[in-house]
């Protein structure tokens, strides 16, 4: 998976998608001026192989929100697991709809992926994970996500689950350091349920952290066959896709030359290897690459493909995305609590 320069592609991008290695796309902000723009970009990106390749994009709302003017402007997930501790039904049915509209919104100008929902635990700890997390309460965690993967499903696009096995507890930001969780395997029950629950009802795709947890593998999850290939896929019974998270962050440097580390992760069971904001990498990757690819990695993506949705005109006047606007506003404009002294 890789990036794009800018709003359009360049010759150089063109070359480079067109590489049998490359099978995705992850679209930032700097890709984006408004939809039409957007929707051209990303129609141009499907056009150029056959199957197309995935677009994607990290739109999860709150912080994480790469394309906003001509979008609707989504709270992060953290203001629905508020309103699950008064409102629990109220709270699933706003997870349900948000999921929808945020998708929704980007199945409208073509993009196939958007990485959501993220269901680390609240530890308090991650200033990275911060409000992106639903919730402290494993259970509520669960039962949001799966709520929300719904309502992705209901607009045609997959949910994406993060950041197994859980990047909540540790304060070190894996953009920039390498973080070390030194619990036992016992003490992640919590941090699995989640997991455990949305694979129970066919989560397709799962990214894996670049978060080390010495008592259990040497190796940073997203590297490390004991965490995918036993864990995840052995004990947690997950048949979907399993993104890395992106091998040119600091995280994951670690480990060897950008090859090298590539190659841990698909020996570990990784099935697409985000590569972002380094170009250089990416071309050294691609002449390099040697690693043998598992076939059954093109069966789980082909399932990431983005379902056909109306334009984003048809969908503004649809009163399911009127109504979900509606709920994302309210959200965002409720006014701060105030305790009496």
């Amino acid at each position: 998976m890789v990036d794009v320069a800018g709003q359009q592609l360049t010759a150089e991008d063109r070359e480079l998608l067109r590489h049998p290695l490359v099978g995705s796309v992850i679209l930032f902000t700097r890709n984006y001026a408004e939809p039409a723009q957007l929707t051209a970009l990303v129609a141009d990106i499907h056009s150029l192989r056959q199957p197309s390749l995935i677009v994607a994009v990290d739109h999860e709302g709150g912080r994480v929100q790469r394309f906003r003017q001509g979008f609707t402007r989504l709270p992060a997930l953290r203001l629905i697991g508020r309103r699950f501790d008064h409102d629990p039904r109220g709270a699933l049915d706003l997870a349900r709809q948000l999921g929808w509209l945020m998708a929704a919104e980007l199945r409208a100008v073509g993009i196939d992926l958007s990485f959501a929902p993220c269901v680390d635990l609240d530890h308090g700890a991650s200033e990275i994970i911060g409000d992106r997390a639903l919730h402290a309460h494993p259970a509520r965690v669960g039962e949001l996500a799966v709520a929300y993967m719904y309502g992705m499903r209901d607009a045609g696009m997959a949910a994406v689950a993060k950041h197994f096995p859980g990047h909540g507890a540790v304060v070190a930001d894996s953009h920039v350091a390498l973080p070390v969780d030194r619990r036992p395997l016992a003490d992640l029950d919590g941090d699995l349920a989640p997991y455990r629950v949305l694979i129970a009802n066919a989560l397709p795709s799962v990214m894996v952290a670049h978060v080390v947890f010495p008592e259990i593998d040497a190796l940073p999850a997203s590297l490390s066959p004991r965490w995918i290939r036993g864990i995840l896929r052995g004990e947690l019974g997950f048949d979907g896709a399993v993104f890395a998270d992106d091998l040119s962050m600091a995280g994951a440097a670690a480990f060897g030359a950008i090859e090298e580390r590539a190659v841990l992760a698909l020996a570990a069971g990784c099935d697409v290897l985000p590569v972002c904001n380094d170009r250089a990498q990416v071309v050294r990757l691609v002449d390099r690459l040697t690693a043998p690819v598992e076939p059954v990695c093109a069966m789980r993506l082909v399932r990431l493909h983005g379902r056909p949705m109306p334009s984003l005109d048809e969908l503004r006047a649809d009163r399911r995305w009127q109504s979900a606007g509606a709920a994302a506003a309210a959200l965002l404009d409720r006014p701060p609590l105030k305790l009496d002294a």
